[in-house]
């Protein structure tokens, strides 16, 4: 078992020399294969240690459940925001849309996992590492602590209580049990707090070291911006509002480096709102939305298999520019199909496509939403209409503070989330988590998952992923996501 996560560790990190995108290393790969000890004796290695993260998450399919990107669709399909053309087709996509998962399902679960022992190691090796120049040190520490952060972000969200495990000491991780949600957002704050003491302020090149100049970042690498982004939504998910508030304030405070861009700018690679985003790696690739997404004059089949749905199209009001700009429709036998139009650029297998995309993790837009919410369950109305109308404005809606500035606390809330919804809808899995958890969802799933097919109707449990029975098989200690 140890030797396989060896050969694991050294061979990730050598894929990623050979295959990420050259703009983001920018430094020679290794002539051998690696060892552990060789990872973490020279500032090259090191940083490509940390580099595969963000070079695989960029790879990964997004109708796979692997990475974390493919988010996008699958918890879209499992919430509200996108109908799936064939069921016939593709168990998948079906059993995350029909909410008729089982244990037999793949998931999330042992991928990001893998991902985990990866990120472990690099914290242990960085730790102890003397051979490393002590800035590069530091700033790629505060990378892995919030990579851990940001995979156990998604983890106890998708599955409820789950493993905690924070070391590579295989012996005992491989019986390890769960922890409480409570215990994991505990740790994902601590290693926020962490991050955001290390990180960088400013977007730094492949070096780890040497910042852009400002105005002409790649940001492709997480700052000390994107630990406060993720802490505020963190602490938001946890109800801590006057936490979220603060920092979310201090991102959005910071306007040498964040704006909110226009619309048609929102989605274009080093744009200003942009917190993080991921540089494609694969030939012809922009995004890996823009190729699911995207559909084709001939509409929806098996290669393209989503659309937007009814319910989500309805949502919007017809005045929103998020509807123009964001969304497209063909008509294909006779039936009008919406679908995202965020990513614009197509696949291609053209070697020189120009890349004018970035995948957007977290944007600026967010913690506007996150701190009109926090503000308003703490009763500052005022400023939770202020932070709402922000983004209202950019989406030429009329404002609340002109319309309705008395509007009270429930209302403005759900204003919010709806504000949320058309904002965010197929990134990341936002309208999934956020419906889970304002406790929104069994109200909303009993009614439209019949609508999708599943004769058996939404059962509560159904709101996080099955583990596979193969995880639960190997561990004697870990028990099955409740329900399943």
């Amino acid at each position: 078992m140890k030797m396989k996560y060896l050969i694991y560790i050294a061979s990730f990190v050598s894929l990623t020399f050979t295959s990420a995108c050259k703009k983001l290393i920018e430094i020679d790969g290794p002539k051998t294969s690696l060892s552990t000890l060789d990872i973490y004796s020279s500032d090259a290695t090191a940083i490509g240690t940390i580099t595969s993260l963000y070079a695989n998450m960029a790879s990964g399919l997004l109708n796979a459940t692997s990475e974390f990107t493919s988010l996008s669709c699958i918890a879209g399909l499992s919430a509200d925001e996108l109908t799936l053309f064939s069921r016939a087709n593709n168990f998948t996509l079906s059993s995350f849309y029909q909410n008729n998962l089982t244990n037999n399902n793949l998931g999330y679960w042992k991928d990001t996992y893998s991902r985990l022992y990866l990120v472990n190691a690099a914290i242990e090796g960085l730790t102890s590492s003397e051979g490393l120049t002590p800035a590069v040190k530091q700033h790629l520490l505060g990378e892995a602590k919030f990579m851990r952060a940001f995979y156990y972000f998604y983890l106890v969200n998708l599955y409820g209580d789950v493993p905690l495990v924070i070391s590579t000491e295989y012996t005992s991780n491989d019986l390890i049990p769960k922890s409480s949600r409570l215990q994991i957002y505990d740790q994902i704050i601590i290693d926020l707090r962490y991050a955001e003491g290390l990180l960088s302020d400013q977007y730094l090149k492949a070096d780890a070291v040497t910042a852009y100049p400002i105005g002409a970042e790649e940001r492709v690498r997480p700052t000390k911006a994107a630990a406060m982004a993720l802490m505020s939504r963190t602490f938001l998910f946890r109800g801590e509002w006057s936490n979220a508030e603060r920092q979310a304030t201090l991102v959005i405070d910071n306007k040498v480096n964040y704006k909110l861009e226009s619309l048609d700018r929102v989605f274009l690679k080093n744009n200003m709102e942009a917190i993080w985003q991921l540089q494609p790696i694969n030939r012809g690739v922009n995004t890996r939305d823009a190729g699911l997404f995207l559909l084709p004059v001939s509409g929806p089949s098996a290669s393209y298999p989503v659309y937007i749905s009814e319910s989500l199209i309805d949502a919007f009001e017809l005045s929103d520019q998020r509807r123009n700009a964001w969304l497209r429709s063909i008509t294909a036998n006779g039936v009008v199909y919406f679908y995202p139009y965020k990513y614009k650029v197509p696949q291609t297998n053209v070697t020189n496509t120009p890349i004018t995309e970035y995948s957007t993790v977290m944007r600026l837009a967010e913690q506007y939403l996150i701190r009109a919410e926090a503000r308003a369950h703490q009763g500052n109305i005022s400023g939770a209409i202020s932070d709402l109308d922000e983004i209202r404005k950019r989406a030429g809606l009329s404002l609340v503070g002109q319309i309705n500035p008395d509007i009270n606390q429930m209302d403005l809330l759900e204003l919010i989330l709806k504000e949320k919804q058309l904002e965010f809808f197929t990134e990341w899995g936002h309208r999934w988590l956020d419906i889970k958890r304002t406790n929104r969802i069994d109200a909303l799933m009993t009614v439209i998952t019949p609508k999708k097919g599943n004769l058996n109707g939404w059962k509560s449990y159904q709101q996080y992923y099955p583990i596979h029975i193969r995880e639960l098989n190997t561990n004697p200690n870990l028990t099955p996501t409740p329900g399943y």
